[in-house]
Protein backbone atom coordinates (compact mmCIF):
# COMPACT_ATOMS: atom_id res chain seq x y z
CA UNK A 1 0.00 0.00 0.00
CA UNK A 2 1.51 3.73 -1.33
CA UNK A 3 1.21 6.38 1.10
CA UNK A 4 3.36 9.08 -0.61
CA UNK A 5 3.65 12.54 2.04
CA UNK A 6 4.82 15.40 0.36
CA UNK A 7 7.91 17.42 2.55
CA UNK A 8 7.32 20.57 4.56
CA UNK A 9 9.84 23.25 3.88
CA UNK A 10 10.20 26.99 4.56
CA UNK A 11 7.36 29.07 3.45
CA UNK A 12 8.92 32.43 3.83
CA UNK A 13 11.77 31.44 1.53
CA UNK A 14 9.81 29.94 -1.28
CA UNK A 15 7.56 33.21 -1.21
CA UNK A 16 10.56 35.57 -1.60
CA UNK A 17 11.77 33.35 -4.90
CA UNK A 18 8.37 33.61 -6.12
CA UNK A 19 7.00 36.98 -5.45
CA UNK A 20 5.92 38.39 -8.63
CA UNK A 21 8.33 41.45 -9.17
CA UNK A 22 9.56 41.85 -5.95
CA UNK A 23 7.96 45.15 -5.24
CA UNK A 24 4.40 43.55 -4.49
CA UNK A 25 2.93 45.93 -7.22
CA UNK A 26 3.52 43.82 -10.31
CA UNK A 27 1.01 41.85 -11.79
CA UNK A 28 1.31 38.42 -13.00
CA UNK A 29 3.15 38.51 -16.21
CA UNK A 30 4.87 35.77 -19.07
CA UNK A 31 8.11 36.41 -17.21
CA UNK A 32 7.92 35.75 -13.54
CA UNK A 33 4.98 33.52 -14.55
CA UNK A 34 3.74 33.76 -11.11
CA UNK A 35 -0.08 34.07 -10.58
CA UNK A 36 -1.58 35.02 -7.16
CA UNK A 37 -4.83 33.84 -5.91
CA UNK A 38 -7.11 35.97 -2.90
CA UNK A 39 -9.35 32.91 -1.65
CA UNK A 40 -11.99 32.53 0.54
CA UNK A 41 -10.68 30.85 3.59
CA UNK A 42 -10.02 31.49 7.34
CA UNK A 43 -6.75 30.06 7.91
CA UNK A 44 -8.06 28.44 11.49
CA UNK A 45 -10.03 26.37 9.31
CA UNK A 46 -7.34 25.31 7.04
CA UNK A 47 -7.45 20.92 5.91
CA UNK A 48 -5.36 19.00 4.29
CA UNK A 49 -8.00 16.23 3.85
CA UNK A 50 -9.93 16.63 0.18
CA UNK A 51 -12.36 13.81 1.15
CA UNK A 52 -13.77 15.26 4.62
CA UNK A 53 -15.45 18.65 5.95
CA UNK A 54 -13.42 21.34 3.93
CA UNK A 55 -15.02 24.73 4.74
CA UNK A 56 -12.25 26.94 2.81
CA UNK A 57 -12.95 27.62 -0.83
CA UNK A 58 -9.19 28.09 -0.65
CA UNK A 59 -8.43 24.65 0.53
CA UNK A 60 -11.08 23.52 -2.74
CA UNK A 61 -9.43 25.96 -5.09
CA UNK A 62 -5.53 23.92 -3.93
CA UNK A 63 -7.16 20.68 -3.98
CA UNK A 64 -8.65 21.22 -7.55
CA UNK A 65 -5.19 21.56 -8.64
CA UNK A 66 -3.19 19.39 -6.91
CA UNK A 67 -5.50 16.30 -7.20
CA UNK A 68 -7.29 15.12 -10.60
CA UNK A 69 -10.70 14.29 -10.65
CA UNK A 70 -12.91 11.76 -12.74
CA UNK A 71 -14.96 14.45 -14.48
CA UNK A 72 -16.35 18.08 -14.61
CA UNK A 73 -18.67 20.60 -15.58
CA UNK A 74 -18.04 23.16 -18.52
CA UNK A 75 -19.17 26.88 -18.54
CA UNK A 76 -22.87 25.65 -19.12
CA UNK A 77 -23.47 23.18 -17.21
CA UNK A 78 -22.35 19.93 -19.15
CA UNK A 79 -20.04 16.94 -18.29
CA UNK A 80 -16.93 17.01 -19.63
CA UNK A 81 -14.53 13.62 -19.18
CA UNK A 82 -11.43 14.38 -16.83
CA UNK A 83 -9.15 11.27 -15.15
CA UNK A 84 -12.13 9.19 -17.03
CA UNK A 85 -12.58 8.93 -19.84
CA UNK A 86 -15.80 7.35 -20.35
CA UNK A 87 -18.57 6.28 -18.28
CA UNK A 88 -21.25 3.99 -19.63
CA UNK A 89 -23.90 1.94 -18.37
CA UNK A 90 -23.51 -2.02 -18.59
CA UNK A 91 -27.09 -2.62 -19.33
CA UNK A 92 -30.24 -0.90 -19.56
CA UNK A 93 -30.50 -1.06 -15.95
CA UNK A 94 -28.37 1.64 -15.39
CA UNK A 95 -26.92 0.05 -12.01
CA UNK A 96 -23.47 -0.90 -13.14
CA UNK A 97 -21.37 1.32 -14.83
CA UNK A 98 -17.59 0.42 -16.90
CA UNK A 99 -15.47 3.42 -16.11
CA UNK A 100 -13.16 3.69 -18.65
CA UNK A 101 -9.92 5.83 -17.11
CA UNK A 102 -6.94 7.68 -18.75
CA UNK A 103 -3.77 5.66 -19.24
CA UNK A 104 -1.31 8.74 -19.05
CA UNK A 105 -2.45 9.96 -15.58
CA UNK A 106 0.77 10.21 -13.33
CA UNK A 107 1.24 11.03 -9.66
CA UNK A 108 3.72 13.87 -9.30
CA UNK A 109 6.32 11.38 -7.91
CA UNK A 110 6.25 9.39 -11.50
CA UNK A 111 4.18 6.78 -10.25
CA UNK A 112 1.24 5.56 -12.72
CA UNK A 113 -2.64 6.48 -11.40
CA UNK A 114 -4.67 3.25 -11.43
CA UNK A 115 -8.20 1.78 -11.02
CA UNK A 116 -6.69 0.48 -7.41
CA UNK A 117 -6.11 4.42 -6.75
CA UNK A 118 -9.23 5.67 -7.80
CA UNK A 119 -11.83 2.71 -6.07
CA UNK A 120 -9.65 3.09 -2.99
CA UNK A 121 -10.12 7.40 -3.14
CA UNK A 122 -13.87 6.76 -4.01
CA UNK A 123 -14.11 4.20 -1.07
CA UNK A 124 -12.62 6.69 1.38
CA UNK A 125 -14.89 9.44 0.44
CA UNK A 126 -17.76 7.66 0.76
CA UNK A 127 -16.34 6.53 3.95
CA UNK A 128 -16.10 10.51 4.96
CA UNK A 129 -19.70 10.68 4.44
CA UNK A 130 -21.10 11.99 7.70
CA UNK A 131 -18.35 15.36 7.20
CA UNK A 132 -19.05 15.74 3.54
CA UNK A 133 -23.14 15.26 3.41
CA UNK A 134 -23.18 12.07 2.14
CA UNK A 135 -21.09 11.98 -0.91
CA UNK A 136 -21.20 9.16 -2.98
CA UNK A 137 -23.82 7.63 -1.41
CA UNK A 138 -25.49 6.55 -4.17
CA UNK A 139 -22.75 4.06 -5.21
CA UNK A 140 -22.37 0.25 -3.78
CA UNK A 141 -19.02 0.14 -3.66
CA UNK A 142 -18.64 -2.73 -1.78
CA UNK A 143 -19.76 -4.43 -4.89
CA UNK A 144 -17.53 -2.39 -7.38
CA UNK A 145 -14.57 -3.30 -8.26
CA UNK A 146 -11.23 -2.82 -9.97
CA UNK A 147 -11.65 -4.60 -14.13
CA UNK A 148 -8.20 -3.82 -15.17
CA UNK A 149 -5.15 -1.36 -14.21
CA UNK A 150 -7.71 1.90 -16.07
CA UNK A 151 -10.76 0.32 -15.53
CA UNK A 152 -14.09 0.04 -12.81
CA UNK A 153 -17.03 -1.05 -12.57
CA UNK A 154 -18.86 1.20 -10.16
CA UNK A 155 -22.43 -0.37 -8.88
CA UNK A 156 -25.37 1.75 -7.63
CA UNK A 157 -27.77 0.89 -4.80
CA UNK A 158 -30.36 1.74 -7.73
CA UNK A 159 -31.00 2.97 -11.48
CA UNK A 160 -28.38 5.85 -11.53
CA UNK A 161 -28.65 7.46 -15.01
CA UNK A 162 -26.54 10.32 -13.78
CA UNK A 163 -23.77 8.89 -12.49
CA UNK A 164 -21.22 10.93 -14.63
CA UNK A 165 -22.73 13.92 -12.68
CA UNK A 166 -22.15 12.61 -9.40
CA UNK A 167 -18.20 11.74 -10.32
CA UNK A 168 -18.04 15.31 -11.62
CA UNK A 169 -15.43 17.87 -9.56
CA UNK A 170 -14.98 16.62 -6.02
CA UNK A 171 -13.91 13.47 -6.95
CA UNK A 172 -9.72 14.16 -5.82
CA UNK A 173 -7.80 11.04 -6.75
CA UNK A 174 -5.00 10.37 -4.01
CA UNK A 175 -3.02 6.83 -4.27
CA UNK A 176 -4.29 4.30 -2.62
CA UNK A 177 -3.15 3.93 0.91
CA UNK A 178 -3.60 7.43 2.17
CA UNK A 179 -5.82 6.37 4.62
CA UNK A 180 -4.73 9.31 7.12
CA UNK A 181 -3.75 12.71 4.84
CA UNK A 182 -3.35 15.35 7.89
CA UNK A 183 -0.30 16.28 5.99
CA UNK A 184 -0.55 16.82 2.14
CA UNK A 185 -0.03 13.72 -0.35
CA UNK A 186 0.91 13.44 -3.82
CA UNK A 187 -1.49 13.87 -6.63
CA UNK A 188 -1.87 13.80 -10.34
CA UNK A 189 -3.06 17.26 -11.27
CA UNK A 190 -2.01 19.97 -13.15
CA UNK A 191 0.29 21.67 -9.71
CA UNK A 192 1.76 19.99 -7.21
CA UNK A 193 2.24 21.20 -3.92
CA UNK A 194 5.67 22.94 -2.73
CA UNK A 195 5.10 24.61 0.33
CA UNK A 196 2.03 25.43 2.55
CA UNK A 197 1.34 27.02 6.00
CA UNK A 198 -2.54 27.60 7.34
CA UNK A 199 -2.38 31.07 5.02
CA UNK A 200 -0.58 30.37 1.88
CA UNK A 201 0.10 27.84 -0.05
CA UNK A 202 2.65 27.96 -3.49
CA UNK A 203 2.62 25.59 -6.22
CA UNK A 204 4.63 24.52 -9.13
CA UNK A 205 2.76 23.79 -11.97
CA UNK A 206 3.23 19.69 -12.63
CA UNK A 207 4.66 19.04 -16.14
CA UNK A 208 3.97 15.38 -15.99
CA UNK A 209 -0.14 16.15 -16.33
CA UNK A 210 -1.69 14.67 -18.83
CA UNK A 211 -3.17 18.03 -19.87
CA UNK A 212 -2.56 21.28 -21.67
CA UNK A 213 0.39 23.17 -18.96
CA UNK A 214 -0.52 25.86 -17.23
CA UNK A 215 0.50 29.27 -18.75
CA UNK A 216 2.28 30.06 -15.47
CA UNK A 217 4.84 28.13 -13.56
CA UNK A 218 3.70 28.77 -9.92
CA UNK A 219 0.11 29.33 -8.27
CA UNK A 220 0.64 31.21 -4.92
CA UNK A 221 -3.06 30.38 -3.07
CA UNK A 222 -3.77 32.91 0.01
CA UNK A 223 -6.78 32.26 2.33
CA UNK A 224 -8.65 35.86 3.07
CA UNK A 225 -11.74 35.80 5.30
CA UNK A 226 -12.51 39.57 4.29
CA UNK A 227 -13.93 39.90 0.96
CA UNK A 228 -12.77 43.96 1.14
CA UNK A 229 -9.29 42.52 2.10
CA UNK A 230 -9.51 40.46 -0.68
CA UNK A 231 -10.95 43.17 -3.08
CA UNK A 232 -8.31 45.43 -1.90
CA UNK A 233 -4.94 43.32 -2.88
CA UNK A 234 -5.37 43.10 -6.41
CA UNK A 235 -5.93 47.05 -6.88
CA UNK A 236 -2.87 46.99 -4.66
CA UNK A 237 -0.83 44.95 -7.24
CA UNK A 238 -0.59 42.02 -3.94
CA UNK A 239 -3.06 40.11 -5.80
CA UNK A 240 -3.41 38.89 -9.39
CA UNK A 241 -7.31 37.11 -8.66
CA UNK A 242 -9.76 37.67 -5.58
CA UNK A 243 -12.56 35.43 -5.63
CA UNK A 244 -15.83 35.89 -4.26
CA UNK A 245 -16.09 39.47 -3.30
CA UNK A 246 -19.23 41.53 -1.97
CA UNK A 247 -21.15 42.98 -4.98
CA UNK A 248 -19.85 46.58 -3.14
CA UNK A 249 -16.70 45.82 -4.07
CA UNK A 250 -17.59 44.95 -7.51
CA UNK A 251 -19.40 48.53 -8.27
CA UNK A 252 -16.12 50.11 -6.51
CA UNK A 253 -14.02 49.08 -9.67
CA UNK A 254 -16.82 49.27 -12.62
CA UNK A 255 -14.99 52.03 -13.84
CA UNK A 256 -11.32 51.46 -13.31
CA UNK A 257 -9.66 49.88 -15.90
CA UNK A 258 -6.89 48.42 -13.49
CA UNK A 259 -9.13 45.97 -12.13
CA UNK A 260 -11.30 43.33 -14.14
CA UNK A 261 -14.89 42.68 -13.06
CA UNK A 262 -15.34 39.24 -13.74
CA UNK A 263 -18.96 37.57 -13.18
CA UNK A 264 -20.42 33.89 -12.48
CA UNK A 265 -24.10 34.10 -13.22
CA UNK A 266 -25.87 32.26 -10.40
CA UNK A 267 -23.15 31.57 -8.37
CA UNK A 268 -24.72 32.91 -5.09
CA UNK A 269 -27.86 31.79 -3.62
CA UNK A 270 -29.45 32.53 -0.31
CA UNK A 271 -32.78 31.25 0.48
CA UNK A 272 -35.39 31.13 3.67
CA UNK A 273 -35.25 28.07 4.62
CA UNK A 274 -38.74 27.12 6.45
CA UNK A 275 -38.74 23.48 8.50
CA UNK A 276 -42.13 21.63 7.21
CA UNK A 277 -43.03 19.93 10.07
CA UNK A 278 -42.56 23.33 12.46
CA UNK A 279 -45.50 25.57 12.85
CA UNK A 280 -46.66 27.82 10.90
CA UNK A 281 -44.72 26.23 8.25
CA UNK A 282 -46.56 23.09 8.54
CA UNK A 283 -49.55 25.21 6.57
CA UNK A 284 -49.30 25.39 3.17
CA UNK A 285 -51.05 28.72 2.84
CA UNK A 286 -48.39 30.51 5.18
CA UNK A 287 -45.60 29.02 3.54
CA UNK A 288 -47.22 30.52 0.20
CA UNK A 289 -47.76 33.49 2.15
CA UNK A 290 -44.36 34.13 2.83
CA UNK A 291 -43.22 33.77 -0.63
CA UNK A 292 -45.39 36.35 -2.00
CA UNK A 293 -45.06 38.70 0.54
CA UNK A 294 -41.55 38.98 -0.62
CA UNK A 295 -40.12 41.92 -2.80
CA UNK A 296 -37.79 39.84 -5.16
CA UNK A 297 -36.29 42.69 -7.43
CA UNK A 298 -36.23 44.97 -4.29
CA UNK A 299 -33.62 42.35 -2.52
CA UNK A 300 -31.86 41.67 -5.77
CA UNK A 301 -30.88 45.63 -6.17
CA UNK A 302 -30.56 45.80 -2.33
CA UNK A 303 -28.36 42.65 -1.52
CA UNK A 304 -26.85 41.96 -4.96
CA UNK A 305 -26.45 45.74 -6.04
CA UNK A 306 -28.32 44.34 -9.22
CA UNK A 307 -25.14 41.91 -10.05
CA UNK A 308 -28.16 39.42 -10.16
CA UNK A 309 -31.47 37.92 -10.58
CA UNK A 310 -35.05 37.73 -8.74
CA UNK A 311 -35.98 33.96 -8.76
CA UNK A 312 -39.03 31.78 -8.50
CA UNK A 313 -37.78 29.43 -5.84
CA UNK A 314 -36.35 26.92 -7.56
CA UNK A 315 -33.43 25.51 -6.48
CA UNK A 316 -31.35 26.11 -9.21
CA UNK A 317 -32.38 27.91 -12.03
CA UNK A 318 -28.85 27.62 -14.10
CA UNK A 319 -29.45 23.57 -14.69
CA UNK A 320 -29.50 22.85 -18.32
CA UNK A 321 -32.94 21.25 -17.64
CA UNK A 322 -34.14 23.92 -14.98
CA UNK A 323 -37.90 25.02 -15.49
CA UNK A 324 -38.17 28.01 -17.47
CA UNK A 325 -40.27 30.58 -15.25
CA UNK A 326 -40.85 33.92 -14.26
CA UNK A 327 -40.05 34.94 -10.81
CA UNK A 328 -42.65 35.66 -8.41
CA UNK A 329 -44.36 38.48 -8.57
CA UNK A 330 -45.19 40.41 -4.87
CA UNK A 331 -48.93 40.02 -4.03
CA UNK A 332 -49.50 41.63 -0.45
CA UNK A 333 -53.46 41.07 -0.81
CA UNK A 334 -53.79 37.63 -1.81
CA UNK A 335 -50.82 37.01 1.14
CA UNK A 336 -52.39 38.89 4.00
CA UNK A 337 -55.94 36.46 2.49
CA UNK A 338 -53.65 33.35 2.96
CA UNK A 339 -52.54 34.08 6.28
CA UNK A 340 -56.04 34.87 7.15
CA UNK A 341 -57.47 31.48 5.86
CA UNK A 342 -54.86 29.99 8.12
CA UNK A 343 -56.02 31.44 11.03
CA UNK A 344 -53.85 34.34 11.02
CA UNK A 345 -55.78 37.03 10.30
CA UNK A 346 -54.43 39.11 13.18
CA UNK A 347 -50.82 38.29 11.88
CA UNK A 348 -48.10 36.06 13.07
CA UNK A 349 -44.53 36.50 14.79
CA UNK A 350 -41.40 34.67 13.58
CA UNK A 351 -37.70 34.87 14.25
CA UNK A 352 -35.81 34.91 11.13
CA UNK A 353 -32.07 33.57 11.79
CA UNK A 354 -28.91 34.82 9.66
CA UNK A 355 -25.69 35.19 10.21
CA UNK A 356 -22.43 37.46 8.19
CA UNK A 357 -20.60 34.30 7.16
CA UNK A 358 -21.28 35.66 3.57
CA UNK A 359 -21.64 39.46 1.99
CA UNK A 360 -25.19 39.99 1.77
CA UNK A 361 -27.13 37.46 4.33
CA UNK A 362 -27.16 39.90 7.33
CA UNK A 363 -29.05 42.44 4.79
CA UNK A 364 -31.22 39.90 3.15
CA UNK A 365 -32.57 39.27 6.82
CA UNK A 366 -33.32 42.93 7.56
CA UNK A 367 -35.14 43.57 4.18
CA UNK A 368 -37.02 40.58 4.74
CA UNK A 369 -38.27 41.31 7.82
CA UNK A 370 -39.50 44.86 6.42
CA UNK A 371 -41.22 43.30 3.31
CA UNK A 372 -43.11 40.58 5.25
CA UNK A 373 -44.29 43.18 8.50
CA UNK A 374 -46.42 45.05 5.01
CA UNK A 375 -48.44 41.60 5.06
CA UNK A 376 -48.49 41.28 8.82
CA UNK A 377 -45.76 39.19 9.27
CA UNK A 378 -43.57 40.07 12.27
CA UNK A 379 -40.34 38.81 11.91
CA UNK A 380 -37.68 39.26 14.73
CA UNK A 381 -33.93 38.54 13.54
CA UNK A 382 -31.40 36.89 14.95
CA UNK A 383 -27.36 36.89 13.71
CA UNK A 384 -24.94 34.21 14.92
CA UNK A 385 -22.13 34.19 15.08
CA UNK A 386 -20.13 32.78 11.57
CA UNK A 387 -18.25 30.20 13.65
CA UNK A 388 -21.30 28.60 15.52
CA UNK A 389 -23.61 29.72 12.61
CA UNK A 390 -23.60 26.12 10.60
CA UNK A 391 -23.53 23.70 13.53
CA UNK A 392 -26.25 25.49 16.06
CA UNK A 393 -28.46 27.01 13.75
CA UNK A 394 -28.23 25.26 10.26
CA UNK A 395 -30.99 22.25 10.11
CA UNK A 396 -31.87 23.50 13.69
CA UNK A 397 -33.92 26.37 13.35
CA UNK A 398 -37.51 26.53 12.06
CA UNK A 399 -36.53 29.54 9.99
CA UNK A 400 -32.84 30.21 8.63
CA UNK A 401 -31.16 31.91 5.82
CA UNK A 402 -29.00 29.12 3.86
CA UNK A 403 -26.07 29.54 1.57
CA UNK A 404 -26.77 27.63 -1.95
CA UNK A 405 -24.37 28.10 -4.49
CA UNK A 406 -23.10 25.58 -6.60
CA UNK A 407 -25.04 22.52 -6.35
CA UNK A 408 -26.51 20.39 -9.10
CA UNK A 409 -30.20 19.63 -8.56
CA UNK A 410 -29.82 16.10 -8.69
CA UNK A 411 -27.36 16.19 -5.87
CA UNK A 412 -28.91 18.81 -3.64
CA UNK A 413 -32.21 16.33 -3.74
CA UNK A 414 -29.93 13.08 -2.55
CA UNK A 415 -28.99 15.15 0.16
CA UNK A 416 -31.73 17.27 1.27
CA UNK A 417 -34.73 15.94 -0.75
CA UNK A 418 -35.45 12.68 -0.59
CA UNK A 419 -37.21 11.58 2.57
CA UNK A 420 -34.17 10.16 3.93
CA UNK A 421 -31.81 12.11 2.57
CA UNK A 422 -29.09 12.76 5.33
CA UNK A 423 -29.28 16.99 5.24
CA UNK A 424 -33.35 17.35 4.73
CA UNK A 425 -33.24 20.33 6.15
CA UNK A 426 -37.23 21.63 5.68
CA UNK A 427 -38.65 17.95 5.80
CA UNK A 428 -39.65 17.49 2.34
CA UNK A 429 -41.29 14.15 3.04
CA UNK A 430 -43.48 13.06 -0.28
CA UNK A 431 -43.63 9.46 -1.24
CA UNK A 432 -44.83 10.20 -4.67
CA UNK A 433 -41.76 12.95 -4.96
CA UNK A 434 -39.73 10.29 -3.73
CA UNK A 435 -40.83 7.72 -6.47
CA UNK A 436 -40.68 10.08 -9.24
CA UNK A 437 -36.91 10.81 -8.62
CA UNK A 438 -36.23 7.43 -8.56
CA UNK A 439 -38.09 6.99 -12.10
CA UNK A 440 -36.02 9.85 -13.38
CA UNK A 441 -32.81 8.75 -12.41
CA UNK A 442 -33.82 5.56 -14.03
CA UNK A 443 -34.62 6.69 -17.45
CA UNK A 444 -31.84 6.65 -19.88
CA UNK A 445 -33.21 8.86 -22.39
CA UNK A 446 -31.59 12.27 -21.45
CA UNK A 447 -34.25 14.51 -22.93
CA UNK A 448 -37.11 12.50 -20.90
CA UNK A 449 -34.63 12.56 -17.93
CA UNK A 450 -34.07 16.41 -17.80
CA UNK A 451 -38.40 16.74 -18.64
CA UNK A 452 -38.83 14.64 -15.20
CA UNK A 453 -36.50 16.45 -13.40
CA UNK A 454 -37.53 20.06 -14.20
CA UNK A 455 -40.99 18.68 -13.36
CA UNK A 456 -39.94 17.76 -9.64
CA UNK A 457 -37.71 20.92 -9.02
CA UNK A 458 -40.90 22.67 -9.90
CA UNK A 459 -42.72 21.16 -7.55
CA UNK A 460 -40.25 21.86 -4.34
CA UNK A 461 -40.44 25.39 -5.70
CA UNK A 462 -44.35 25.10 -5.71
CA UNK A 463 -44.80 23.22 -2.37
CA UNK A 464 -41.62 23.29 -0.56
CA UNK A 465 -39.98 25.05 1.78
CA UNK A 466 -37.36 27.11 0.45
CA UNK A 467 -37.85 30.55 -0.38
CA UNK A 468 -35.44 30.99 -3.26
CA UNK A 469 -36.00 34.60 -3.86
CA UNK A 470 -33.33 35.32 -6.30
CA UNK A 471 -29.64 34.77 -7.09
CA UNK A 472 -26.77 36.64 -7.45
CA UNK A 473 -23.22 36.72 -9.63
CA UNK A 474 -20.46 34.74 -7.79
CA UNK A 475 -18.07 37.94 -8.31
CA UNK A 476 -14.02 37.72 -8.92
CA UNK A 477 -11.79 40.40 -9.72
CA UNK A 478 -9.07 40.24 -11.71
CA UNK A 479 -5.35 41.89 -12.91
CA UNK A 480 -6.11 43.60 -16.47
CA UNK A 481 -3.59 40.85 -17.67
CA UNK A 482 -5.43 38.11 -16.21
CA UNK A 483 -8.12 36.06 -18.79
CA UNK A 484 -9.74 32.87 -19.07
CA UNK A 485 -11.16 32.93 -15.20
CA UNK A 486 -13.78 30.01 -15.21
CA UNK A 487 -17.79 31.38 -15.26
CA UNK A 488 -19.28 28.77 -15.17
CA UNK A 489 -21.69 27.28 -12.14
CA UNK A 490 -20.86 25.26 -9.35
CA UNK A 491 -17.50 23.79 -8.90
CA UNK A 492 -16.30 25.20 -12.77
CA UNK A 493 -14.90 28.04 -10.74
CA UNK A 494 -12.29 25.86 -9.30
CA UNK A 495 -10.33 24.78 -12.29
CA UNK A 496 -8.12 27.64 -13.26
CA UNK A 497 -5.15 25.47 -15.00
CA UNK A 498 -6.03 27.51 -18.36
CA UNK A 499 -6.17 31.19 -16.89
CA UNK A 500 -3.73 33.12 -18.84
CA UNK A 501 -1.35 36.02 -17.12
CA UNK A 502 0.61 38.51 -19.10
CA UNK A 503 1.87 41.55 -18.39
Amino acid sequence: MRRRFLPVGTLTVLLAATACGGGGGDRASADDATLRYAAVGAPAATTHDPHGRVGNESDYLRFAMLYDVLTVTDEDGALQARLARSWEPDSDDLDRWTIALRDDAVFSDGEPVTADDVLFSLERIQGKGAENNGRLSMFDLESSSVVDEHTLELVTHQPYAEVGGALASLTFVVPEGSDDITEPVVGSGPFQLAEHDDTTAVLNRHDGWWGAPADYDTLQISAMPDPGARADAVASGQADIAGSVAPAGARQYEEDDSVQVVTRPGGVNYPLVMDLGSEPFDDADVREAVKLALDREQLVETVFLGYGEPGADLLNSEEPFAPRVEPVERDLDRARELLEEAGHGDGVELTLHATNSYPGMEETAALVAEQLSEAGIDVRIEIGAPDTYWAQVWNVEPLYLNSLGGNGFVDFARMALVSDGPINETGWNEPEWDADFAEALATADDDERHTLLADLQQRVADDGGYVVWGTGDGIDLAAPGVSGLPTGPGFHRLFIEQVEATG
